[in-house]
């Protein structure tokens, strides 16, 4: 199941960090790809290439000016569009039929500052994450956990450089290769 995010409306000076985490969340909960829209952010574009790098996985950043053009384009190549908003249907009565319905290839759009009309219109679904204001952050975490079933926390991230090893005190970070002492 390709599963990509699409980060609408990008504002380089103001949203670097909110997207970043966007970015993060989705690649650390299981989307193959996160497609920015809004201003072009290559900084934050290579960052989040980078984390990717070194700490493994299929990952990939894309940028798209126009997301109008991108659902026109996922929508001819039979994929759905899912929508996260505090007004769509609740997640945990749609998840399974999102899961159900999709052709193996389903674009999560989160929204940036203001989130057009024709978004709503178009979406295959628009799914809430409670109907109270909150994070596009969480929003994704969530829906991504429910979409998963919770196989995201067991994914392996392959050809990284860094790996942590769980500890119930402190941090432990350590090269794959390297033996880790139980």
């Amino acid at each position: 199941m390709e599963v990509n995010v699409l980060r609408l409306d990008h504002r380089r000076r103001r949203d670097a960090r909110i997207t970043t985490h966007v970015c993060l969340t989705a690649r650390a909960f299981g989307a193959s790809k996160i497609i920015l829209s809004g201003d072009k952010d290559h900084k934050l574009m290579e960052n989040v290439r980078d984390v990717a790098d070194r700490w493994g996985g299929q990952f990939h950043v894309d940028y798209k000016k126009s997301w109008e053009n991108l659902f026109e384009e996922w929508k001819n190549a039979e994929g759905e569009i899912v929508h996260l908003t505090m007004y769509g249907e609740p997640v945990q009565h749609v998840v399974q039929d999102i899961k159900k319905s999709t052709n193996d290839k389903l674009l999560v759009v989160v929204g940036g500052s203001r989130v057009p009309t024709k978004v709503y219109r178009e979406a295959d679904w628009n799914v809430s994450v409670t109907t109270q204001p909150h994070s596009e952050v969480s929003a994704l975490a969530i829906f991504l956990h429910l979409f998963f079933e919770g196989k995201e926390f067991d994914m392996e991230f392959k050809g990284g450089k860094l790996k942590v090893v769980p500890s119930a005190k402190g941090k432990k970070v350590i090269s794959p290769d390297e033996k880790v002492d139980e």
